[in-house]
């Protein structure tokens, strides 16, 4: 049986499938301050292993 009336194999767009928005704003935020983060320790350590 198909998830739609139409029978064309594809889904209907169901609201509550997707994810309230503020909860992707806040997932968006979080996954560019922890690739900041890891930049700035990266910098970190290849500025402090420079001196050789």
């Amino acid at each position: 049986m198909s998830d739609n009336a139409t029978g064309d194999g594809t889904r209907d767009f169901v609201e509550e499938d997707r994810a309230p928005m503020g909860m992707t704003v806040r997932v968006f935020i979080y996954l560019v301050a922890v690739h900041f983060i890891v930049a700035f320790f990266f910098l970190l350590f290849y500025l402090g292993g420079a001196r050789e």
